[in-house]
């Protein structure tokens, strides 16, 4: 059945919609528990066989077409199309790369899978890289509950366990597989936290100073690049504003920010609005 959004639901914000990602649903919850056999739900068809369902796919891409035609434009349509015959090429692929029982007991150690600590996020860490020897451009993980307001202390320690082995596991791979000098690899979340207290034991959000990481793809190793303040609460030393950071990403993939454009609500936008520098400085 149709999604209750309609084509709204195949749309990606600022993007045309053909360019929206494909989230892995409760499989991707499933692995973030630890579960290294999840696959995504109902990827196979158990009603018909894949010459029927083609003959079904191309019959709704001709009802699609005809409303494509009549509307002349409708990126939603299009992402409907598209999604649609992404979901038919999965069938055979994803659960091949997806599995990961075949990894060796070596590589399994190396990003915590036998551990319960690591074993979550290092089976995402673990299929990310699987991923993209799979020709998978863009991967996001996920590493949730950082949001510290209160019990800083215990939180914060265990959240670091959790990801550090993994993390590391990942860049270390993708080194001895040649695979990180063009694989950008960036760790962040979207603010930082206060340097004072909240609730006793836990910290606020603080959007005026924080870090985090990118390695290979480009970019210098070893090295940081500016500072905050003596208490840790606002940048002082050679800022990055986030559309400077997006600009820089874009650099890094190929991508002037200043040229690339996309038409939205009636006039050319760019990804970083009418701001942003490249940050030279951390480009290897």
């Amino acid at each position: 059945s149709p999604p209750s959004g309609q084509a709204h639901d195949y749309g990606s914000a600022f993007l045309p919609a053909v360019y929206q990602g494909t989230p892995v649903g409760s499989a991707g919850r499933a692995r973030l528990r630890g579960d290294t056999t999840a696959t995504i739900d109902n990827i196979k068809n158990s009603k018909l066989p894949p010459e029927l369902q083609r003959v079904q796919l191309d019959y709704i891409k001709s009802l699609n077409m005809e409303k494509l035609k009549r509307d002349q434009y409708h990126p939603e349509i299009e992402g409907v199309i598209e999604s649609y015959e992404l979901a038919f090429k999965m069938q055979d692929e994803v659960p091949k790369v997806l599995d990961i029982s075949k990894e060796t007991a070596q590589t399994r150690a190396l990003y915590g899978l036998d551990e319960n600590t690591t074993r979550g996020f290092g089976t995402q860490c673990l299929t990310a890289r699987r991923l993209a020897e799979n020709g998978v451009r863009f991967i996001e993980l996920n590493h949730a509950n950082w949001d510290d307001h209160r019990n800083l202390t215990n939180g914060l320690q265990t959240h670091c366990d959790q990801v550090d082995k993994p993390i590391a596991g990942l860049l270390a791979d993708l080194k001895q597989r040649d695979m990180l000098k063009d694989t950008l690899v960036i760790w962040a979340g979207e603010f930082g936290r206060t340097p004072h207290g909240q609730n006793g034991n836990g910290r606020d959000h603080n959007n005026k100073g924080f870090s985090l990481w990118m390695a290979g793809g480009g970019v210098k190793g070893g090295m940081r690049y500016g500072a905050t303040d003596e208490h840790g609460y606002q940048a002082v030393e050679n800022k990055v504003h986030i559309h400077d950071w997006h600009a820089t990403i874009l650099h890094l993939m190929g991508l002037d920010h200043t040229k690339l454009t996309y038409n939205y609500a009636g006039r050319d936008f760019r990804l970083t609005d009418v701001h942003g520098n490249v940050v030279k400085e951390i480009i290897s």
